[in-house]
């Protein structure tokens, strides 16, 4: 059966993504574009586990290391790029895979973004975490109940969006139409076991330590970045940042690290699941 001129490939961290993506790639002629949230900034390459220099002399990369750790990419300037990038792959006269563990750039791709106005978050920037949630529990309870605590920028931006626009995010999230036509492409979801896929997040972070980890941390560091920024915000960064920072032994930080990773694989998992369920599933 031919294979359709493009594929989507998903799956959580340490899932395989990357080397299923390269051996496509090479059977089919590919080129991949990044779908990786993390991945787009530079000087985040190993902390990442973005494709190597190797790979991308191998395989053209597009939307991986574009960025700087000071700026902050939106999923709406990502489908921009990505779209594009898509656009001259086709242009080249080749099968394109978009490849990440992202999982709202799929849904971008697969449903379309909303558009949404743009607000002041001014109403919203004053209260604590407790006050907004309590507030978006009113205005948009769908809202409240996704975001992650913590998370609090996602907040604001529903609070304000509800309280400037009159208007839920959530519905005008549902307003949108999809980037991608339909048929148009063919979707796989990397779908290991639980206990495998933890086994191979702690693997990889302890790789990342001896390939370099800690030096990309430090230099990070020493640009006082804010701390807000979303490159700021990759996994396994916190911890090693406590280490450079004297508060925990390296022991401490790799195994912290490799917690959180964890937790990430999960909650990237649950998220697939839920929301991918007519994609093919495959085993890495």
């Amino acid at each position: 059966m031919s294979q359709p001129a493009l594929i989507l490939i998903a799956g959580p961290t340490a899932s395989g993504k990357s080397a299923m993506a390269m051996r496509m790639a090479a059977e089919l002629g590919a080129e991949i574009i990044g779908a990786d949230s993390m991945q787009i900034y530079g000087g985040l390459e190993v902390l990442t586990a973005a494709p190597t220099a190797e790979d991308r002399a191998r395989v053209p990369h597009h939307l991986v290391g574009v960025a700087d750790a000071g700026e902050s990419w939106s999923v709406g300037r990502w489908l921009t790029a990505a779209l594009e990038a898509l656009e001259g792959v086709r242009a080249r006269g080749r099968p394109a895979l978009i490849v990440g563990g992202t999982g709202l750039y799929f849904r971008a791709l697969t449903h379309g973004l909303a558009d949404i106005p743009q607000v002041s978050r001014k109403a919203s920037e004053g209260l604590d975490e407790r006050a907004l949630r309590d507030a978006l529990a009113r205005l948009d309870p769908a809202a409240e109940a996704r975001i992650e605590a913590g998370d609090r920028q996602r907040l604001i931006r529903a609070h304000a969006v509800a309280v400037e626009t009159g208007v839920a995010l959530s519905d005008w999230q549902t307003r949108t139409r999809p980037a991608l036509e339909l048929d148009s492409w063919r979707a796989m979801l990397i779908e290991p076991d639980r206990p495998a896929l933890y086994a191979r997040c702690d693997a990889r972070m302890a790789a990342m330590i001896e390939a370099g980890a800690l030096d990309e941390v430090r230099a990070l560091l020493a640009r006082g970045l804010d701390p807000v920024l979303p490159a700021m915000k990759a996994v396994g960064l916190r911890e090693l940042a406590a280490h450079l920072r004297g508060e925990t032994s390296l022991d401490e930080a790799v195994a912290a690290a490799q917690q959180e990773t964890r937790r990430y694989a999960k909650r990237q998992l649950t998220w697939f699941r839920n929301q991918t369920r007519d994609w093919e599933r495959v085993a890495p």
